[in-house]
C-alpha cells in the first residue's frame, strides 16, 4: 500500500481549509484517510503562524514509513524542523518537473510556421530592395525630362 500525505479540502465554496492528512494513494482526496497531522488554512496571511501547523514527529515517522509526501506538501515539511534537530523533516527542492515551461507540440508548430513567415518576408523585403535599385536611374532620368517637358510647353 502506498501512502501520501497530502491536503484534504474542507470548508465551504469560496473559503478554503485543507487539512494535512495522511492516505491511501488510492483513496479520494477528501475520502477516507489513516491519521490527521496538521491543517493549512490558505485565507490567513503568509507570515502568520496559524496558516500552517503540522505535527513535525508524526509527519517525521510517516515519511520514515514510506509516505511520499505532494508537492505543496513538502514545501510545508521542508519549512519545519523537529524539536533538538536543525535539518527540516523534508528535504524540498524547487522544480520538480523540467518540462513544464516548455510549449507543447501545437505552440511548437505554430512558433515555427511565423518563424518561416518571417524569414520568407524577410527575403522578399531584401529581393524588393534589390530590384529597384536597379530600376532606379530610368525612373530618375524619366523625373528629370518631365520638368524641361513642362517648361517648354509653357
Amino acid at each position: 500500500m502506498s501512502l501520501k500525505i497530502r491536503l484534504a479540502r474542507g470548508g465551504s465554496k469560496k473559503r478554503p481549509f485543507y487539512s494535512i492528512v495522511v492516505a491511501d494513494a488510492r483513496a479520494p482526496r477528501d475520502g477516507r484517510f489513516i491519521e490527521k497531522i496538521g491543517v493549512y488554512d490558505p485565507r490567513l496571511a503568509k507570515d502568520s503562524g496559524e496558516r500552517v501547523k503540522i505535527d513535525a514527529a508524526k509527519a517525521a515517522e510517516w515519511i520514515k514509513k514510506g509516505a511520499q509526501p505532494t508537492e505543496r506538501v513538502a514545501r510545508f515539511l521542508s519549512q519545519i524542523t523537529l524539536e533538538g534537530e536543525s535539518a527540516p523533516v523534508y528535504a524540498w527542492t524547487h522544480g520538480t518537473n523540467p518540462k513544464k515551461g516548455e510549449p507543447g507540440k501545437k505552440a511548437q508548430e505554430r512558433v515555427k510556421e511565423r518563424a518561416d513567415k518571417a524569414a520568407a518576408l524577410a527575403e522578399a523585403a531584401k529581393q524588393a530592395a534589390e530590384a529597384p535599385a536597379e530600376e532606379a536611374p530610368a525612373e530618375e532620368v524619366a523625373a528629370e525630362a518631365a520638368p524641361a517637358e513642362e517648361a517648354a510647353s509653357e
